[in-house]
């Protein structure tokens, strides 16, 4: 057993990591102070290479534009005017900063202030061009985010939840006066969109109980009064949700852009509030369907993800045409339309890093000097499962370090669990590549993508149903002659780190290793300290609380199967961490101890992950090491 300690703070999914381009004008050529030596292996450069988010543009000035990057080594929040071409850092804590959003007019920077990264904080802002940071609201007490929307003349609309009071939604008047409760309720919600008047806001909420499938209520900002309901779950009797995607962006137009469920997959369609009339886009597409508006009004841009990929569409309201817009081959991690028509998107594949490009066939944006070096494509299997087809992604390490076959191969278990693999480019699993493993990635049932049943589908047996498609596609890959059945890594990030907790537990002779970042571990500990949010989701997932259905959350508990795991364990930890707590996670390396199984922890000083790129790479460092020190490569 060996305990080790470090800092950093934040959480920067593998999944959305944003892709290699331009420093600030301010930064070395290189991207990071200092040159950086051509002689680190690949997997190393990839962490280090600088990255930028989408760029998110103001809709009163749209040459003002918001964006991330760990340029300096650490994600923060960077201001890019677009007329003068000058880049500038916005944010800079030691830990880093990746929430935050521009003013209607782009003369302020919106962002959130927590504390090494437990996510319970305040909004700050900052004028655009520069100067002091001060308290946007300064009247509203610290909370976590329940979703902000930024209006006409510096109005805002700002959600909260606490542990204690639930959610609250609260109107911030853009003359100085002191903010307005217009909504409450223990169950959780989110602010969604504010219409283009700024007199209507949208708030997703789950009063119904379902924390899966959000209802909608218009309610108007001077009061707080309903202007409109939309509830699909007909009071948590169905599962089905709606997500907001936006007000029209035309003063005075009452029309709100809806996600539904109503099918078998998400589509959009468009609800007048007003007149309570829906229309539903002819788009007959067979995947997961997104969309937002052009910023005239007149159509919509649609992304549309099936079976881990994505592309992406032109939707004329008038005519009802749909046109494909020239995607490549891979996944689009964020679109978005600017005033002049064009899109812009961050687009990658697993073999090619990230970029931020545009339909005009630019490159919006890219970074000087590093670039991180490519990696290999992904091969598509499906397998029969007990709950139907699994679809999972294959990827083999490059022959100059692939051994002899069957190969040891890594298992790595994506979070959520609403969320999917897809053909993007992710350093960790690269990383793995580079030492000699193969690598698979399963869409498990709860994973988005291949419809509502399939999401939905993780209900009571929560992680038994995720474990029993793993076991399936483990079965296909060491039957194919892929996977070395005594050389087989389980691991993932959060609910991926769950997975490979309780998998270690429940499959203690199918795995030679578990790596679990940010797990839960014990999970009626996890539900007693994690935030209200999760608290209600989880809710949702088990049928009720600990204390209603214990024996659910025992059975999917981690800490019931310590007993059985015979695999080496090796599990990181972010101290502040408000989704996996720590302490659930010190009584099972505490039972780890006390029944003498072999494993190493890592604590550091930060929440559910890490926004500081050194930190990060010491953690890929240590999780590679552990694993090739008992499996080898």
């Amino acid at each position: 057993m060996n305990e080790t300690t470090g800092s950093a703070s934040g959480s920067t999914p593998e999944s959305a990591a944003v892709p290699a381009v331009p420093a600030p004008s301010s930064a070395p050529s290189g991207g990071l102070p200092g040159a950086i030596p051509g002689s680190l292996p690949d997997w190393e450069k990839r962490y280090r290479a600088p990255r930028v988010g989408l760029p998110e543009w103001a809709e009163d000035a749209p040459d003002h534009s918001l964006y991330v990057s760990d340029v300096t080594g650490t994600y923060e929040l960077y201001a890019w005017n677009r007329t003068t071409g000058e880049r500038r850092q916005v944010t800079d804590r030691p830990n880093g900063t990746t929430d935050g959003t521009l003013s209607r007019d782009g003369a302020w920077v919106w962002w959130f202030s927590d504390t090494n990264g437990d996510e319970f904080g305040v909004w700050m802002r900052q004028p655009f061009g520069g100067g002091e940071d001060i308290p946007a609201a300064p009247a509203l007490a610290p909370s976590y985010p329940a979703g902000i929307a930024l209006g006409v003349g510096g109005l805002a609309v700002v959600g909260r939840s606490t542990d204690d009071e639930g959610t609250t939604v609260h109107v911030v008047p853009p003359d100085g006066a002191e903010p307005y409760e217009i909504y409450r309720h223990e169950e959780s919600a989110g602010v969604g969109d504010l219409s283009e008047d700024g007199t209507l806001v949208v708030i997703e909420h789950t009063e119904h109980g379902d924390a899966m499938h959000s209802a909608l209520r218009v309610l108007r900002v001077a009061d707080g009064s309903v202007v409109a309901e939309l509830d699909d779950t007909e009071g948590g009797t169905r599962e089905l949700g709606l997500d907001s995607l936006g007000f029209a962006p035309v003063p005075g137009d009452t029309r709100l852009l809806v996600g539904h469920q109503r099918a078998d997959r998400w589509l959009p369609m468009i609800w007048d509030v007003a007149t309570g009339e829906q229309t539903a886009p002819a788009i007959d597409l067979p995947g997961d369907v997104q969309a937002e508006w052009y910023p005239d009004g007149s159509a919509l841009l649609v992304v549309h993800d099936f079976r881990a990929r994505s592309e992406m569409f032109r939707y004329d309201l008038a005519t009802g045409t749909l046109t494909a817009l020239d995607t490549p081959r891979g996944s689009v991690g964020g679109a978005t339309a600017r005033p002049d028509g064009t899109v812009e998107y961050l687009w990658s594949s697993a073999a090619r890093p990230p970029v931020v490009r545009s339909t005009t066939g630019a490159v919006v944006l890219e970074a000087p000097g590093l670039r991180a070096p490519d990696s290999v494509p992904v091969e598509d299997v499906w397998v029969d499962g007990p709950g139907g087809r699994i679809h999972a992604l294959v990827q083999r390490p490059p022959a100059a370090a692939r051994g002899k076959g069957p190969l040891p191969t890594v298992f790595e278990i994506h979070g959520g669990p609403t969320w999917h693999e897809s053909d993007s480019f992710a350093a960790g699993p690269a990383a793995w590549l580079d030492h000699g493993f193969a690598v698979v990635r399963v869409n498990y049932r709860g994973s988005t993508g291949y419809g509502r049943e399939w999401t939905d589908a993780l209900k009571h047996r929560v992680g038994l149903i995720e474990l029993e498609d793993i076991a399936a596609v483990r079965e296909w890959a060491v039957s194919s002659g892929l996977a070395d059945p005594a050389r087989l890594v389980l691991t993932g990030g959060s609910w991926g780190g769950y997975l490979t907790l309780l998998g270690l537990g429940t499959q203690p002779g199918a795995w030679a290793v578990g790596v679990a970042a940010v797990p839960v571990a014990d999970y009626p500990t996890a539900y007693a300290d994690e935030m209200e949010a999760l608290k209600s989701l989880d809710r949702t997932l088990f049928g009720g609380s600990p204390d209603e259905v214990p024996e659910r959350y025992a059975a999917s508990s981690p800490l019931t199967y310590v007993d059985q795991v015979t695999a080496p364990v090796y599990i990181s930890a972010g101290m502040n961490d408000p989704r996996c707590p720590i302490r659930q996670i010190d009584n099972y390396v505490e039972r780890l101890r006390a029944l003498d199984k072999p494993h190493e922890v890592y604590r550091y000083d930060a929440g559910h992950g890490s926004l500081v790129v050194e930190e990060r790479i010491k953690q890929v460092r240590l999780e590679l090491a552990f694993a090739l020190r008992h499996v080898g490569g």
